[in-house]
């Protein structure tokens, strides 16, 4: 135990307090206590009730004089006035009292020169579990004199009055940046406490020099880094575990003066329709230590139903980096050459892939583009939806887009780096009208980015987006590569490209400050 108590985040008087459980011990409290089951590769599986996701509505900023003028105060980023902050927090600390409690102390950022130490307290064991999983852990030495920098104080069983402390349900998500504080009550989704961390990281980290970034990392042997931007269900985290590269990170990074470093300890997969043959490294990570989330378990057999999508789509698995054989320990490598953006595009517009300029790159990283599916693939008859989120990490940034944008440019330049689209989605014909892209021409076009075969390549401009698309490349079907890139029709191809270029014109709106460069480098409408 630290012997910086819980008295000193104002929890007074709690039950049993357990400091740092080892993963065993933590594994057995969460099995005793009916948190989850275990799985026949002796995984962790917990339901995380109502909530499956993240809840963005629920999530706030106490709006207090410190850091009033510098948040990007809007709908991802609401004010929840100081008075009525406090109001909630002495709740859930009287709420706190006399209950079981579980601590990690850990930490936040690989390079030493940017590391937060943190403490996060749960009331349960299986998000105690996760939080050990997914965030740096600490030595025994670490702990002895572990002083938290930032607190998460997780009452997830916590239910709010929302008329009470104007909220928008029993559930929120406060940050509060005074204090050094997030507040977490009403929801047992685990996702919420790496995010919240991750945010408040995206608040600290530019002030000291610092691009947080919402990407995946990894290097090849000869030192050449890569990062891969992308939202959920784009690929991070499958097309950044490259056998033959050594993994960074899946997730979350910062790109300082030296390089990129991983924010976290660990690794947060999808793994809806998760097979062997498809994400090797992924599949064998799912063992013991390991938390999955919502997948539906044979009772009997204890084997985990990849498939069955009638909790959610949003399942999840929470593993360490060790568990994956070729992690990078140090979790820190040199400047990338390489930054590729992800967009698993629904509407099946986006070539496979493509170079960017500078001005496109920017345009695109403002733009945070990919195309979710309104329903499940056994819903095929709806239609796909097309999500902007800045910086591809919107609902994390505290601050104005532009500073990340501008931080990201500056970092480019300097580095020589090139920027990269890959679409990971559907290519030529829309969800519904052909299949989504193999797996393995995404990767072998990374490959052929980062071993310098694409940039040898001839290209030429999409006529709608306007970026170099590569005439051949090893591997990809020719016409994959030349528009309407294997469209069967071609007038409705070029209706779809149509209708998105307008609504990437319609998303850009918000960005009137854009310069007339930037603003020239989207699609044409």
């Amino acid at each position: 135990m630290s012997h910086y108590g819980l008295e000193h985040h104002g929890i007074q008087r709690p039950g049993t307090v357990h400091w740092n459980l080892p993963v065993a011990r933590l594994v057995e409290e969460a099995v005793r206590r009916g948190e989850g089951i275990l799985t026949e590769s002796g995984a962790l599986n917990a339901m995380t009730g109502k909530r499956t996701g993240r809840s963005p509505r629920d999530k706030f900023i106490v709006e207090e004089s410190s850091t009033k003028d510098k948040i990007w105060w809007g709908k991802v980023n609401a004010p929840i006035a100081e008075g009525d902050y406090l109001g909630l927090r002495q709740e859930v600390l009287a709420y706190l009292q006399g209950r079981e409690l579980f601590v990690m102390d850990g930490f936040a950022g690989a390079d030493p020169r940017y590391t937060m130490p943190i403490r996060i307290v749960t009331e349960l064991a299986y998000h105690s579990l996760f939080v050990k999983q997914l965030f740096r852990k600490a030595t025994p030495e670490q702990l002895a004199v572990h002083v938290p920098e930032w607190t998460v104080i997780n009452a997830c069983k916590f239910l709010a009055d929302p008329k009470k402390h104007k909220l928008n349900s029993e559930a929120f998500i406060v940050v509060d940046f005074q204090r050094k504080t997030v507040l977490i009550g009403g929801t047992e989704y685990a996702g919420e406490m790496k995010k919240s961390i991750f945010s408040v990281l995206n608040y600290v980290l530019p002030h000291k020099g610092v691009l947080p970034m919402h990407c995946s990392a990894n290097v090849g042997k000869d030192g050449d880094a890569a990062v891969f931007f992308g939202l959920s269900g784009t690929g991070k985290t499958t097309l950044s575990a490259d056998p033959s590269r050594g993994l960074i990170g899946d997730d979350e990074h910062g790109w300082s003066d030296q390089g990129v470093f991983n924010f976290e300890g660990g690794c947060y997969a999808k793994c809806i329709k998760l097979t062997i043959e498809r994400e090797p490294l992924i599949w064998a990570a799912v063992k013991f230590g390991s938390v999955i989330e919502n997948v539906t378990v044979d009772p009997v057999t204890r084997v985990p139903n990849y498939f069955d999508d009638s909790v959610t789509e949003n399942t999840r698995c929470a593993y360490p980096l060790e568990y994956i054989p070729n992690t990078v320990p140090s979790g820190m490598c040199g400047h990338p050459k390489a930054v590729v953006f992800l967009a698993a595009d629904a509407f099946g517009v986006l070539p496979p892939v493509a170079r960017l300029s500078p001005a496109q790159e920017m345009y695109h990283f403002m733009a945070g583009y990919t195309a979710s599916l309104a329903g499940t693939e056994a819903n095929s008859g709806r239609d796909p939806v097309p999500t902007f989120s800045t910086c591809f990490g919107a609902p994390f940034l505290p601050l104005p887009p532009q500073v990340y944008a501008e931080m990201l440019a500056q970092k480019m330049r300097e580095h020589k780096a090139h920027c990269y689209l890959i679409n990971s989605g559907w290519v030529g014909n829309a969800f519904g009208q052909g299949p989504r892209i193999p797996l393995k021409i995404n990767r072998d076009n990374i490959t052929q980015i980062l071993d310098g075969t694409l940039d040898k390549a001839e290209f030429t401009k999409d006529p709608v987006f306007g970026f170099e698309v590569p005439k051949a490349l090893p591997g990809v079907p020719a016409e994959l590569l030349r528009s309407p890139y294997g469209a069967k029709d071609v007038a409705d191809y070029q209706q779809r490209a149509k209708d998105l270029a307008g609504k990437f014109a319609k998303n850009f709106e918000q960005y009137a400050g854009a310069s007339a460069e930037i603003r020239a480098a989207g699609p044409r409408v």
